[in-house]
Parts: structure tokens; sequence; C-alpha cells
């Protein structure tokens, strides 16, 4: 139901309606406890799971399609960086994991429940820990989805 707000509120935001982005941002914030601005580019297909509760997207932050995004996530910037996360196509963010700075985390990846990524994800790998670290690559996308 999540994703309904968003993209709603995005097709309003994107044709310069004022004022009704901002109070489906305010309706999802309360509903959800999670912060989706209108502003965040995200693609066809992605999906929040368990209802997107607690999740925290930066409004710039560019996410692909077919992604499945877990509870609990943070995708925002750093302090001294102006540029925020890139989200490849069908990608897998585990439950709690925070996504921070300007990196690129790459197609077809894993990110681990509650890592911390702070350096760009390759494309088919799997990454955890705090900091993240790459754990498996050119892994076959059908094995793990």
């Amino acid at each position: 139901m999540l994703i309904h707000f968003y993209r709603f509120a995005n097709l309003l935001s994107r044709n310069r309606i004022p004022l009704l982005p901002k109070f489906f941002y305010y309706l999802q914030f309360i509903l959800f406890n999670c912060s989706v601005p209108p502003t965040t580019s995200i693609g066809k297909n992605t999906k929040f799971a368990y209802g997107g509760i607690g999740i925290v997207i930066h409004g710039r932050s560019v996410i692909g399609k077919d992604c499945l995004i877990g509870q609990g996530i943070t995708i925002g910037g750093k302090s001294k960086s102006k540029d925020v996360p890139r989200i490849g196509n069908n990608v897998y963010l585990s439950a709690g994991c925070r996504i921070l700075g300007d990196i690129q985390i790459g197609d077809n990846s894993i990110v681990g429940a509650n890592a911390v990524v702070v350096k760009d994800v390759p494309p088919n790998s799997i990454v955890a820990g705090i900091p993240a670290k790459i754990i498996k690559t050119n892994i076959d996308p059908k094995e793990y989805y």
C-alpha cells in the first residue's frame, strides 16, 4: 500500500500540483512510520516488504525496477557529500540495512540484513557486515530470488 501512496504523490509532484504531494507524504509517515519523499525515483515493480515500515529514503535517491526493499532501511547521503545512493535493478535490500553516501549498488545484488554499505557494490554480488564487505560475486540471481 505504501508504494501506491508514493506513486500517487510522485505523479502529483511531477505534474507540479501543489500541497497534495506533501499531504500524501505526511499520510504515509503517519500510517507506515516511514519517509519516502515524492521526489525519489523508484522503478517499476519495486516492492516494500512488510508494508515499508520504518523506511527512510533520501529525496534524490534513485532506485531501479524489480527491487525488494525490506523494513527499517535507510538510503541516504553522508554529511560531507551532496550525492546520494543509486540502486540498480533487481536488487534485494534486507531488513535494517543502511546504504549511505555517493555509492552505486549494482544490478542483481543482495545486501544482507543490518549491513552498512558505504562503498560501491558490483553487479551480481552479495554484501554483508558492518561495514559491508563482498561475500560472493558473480551470483546467479535465480538462485537467491
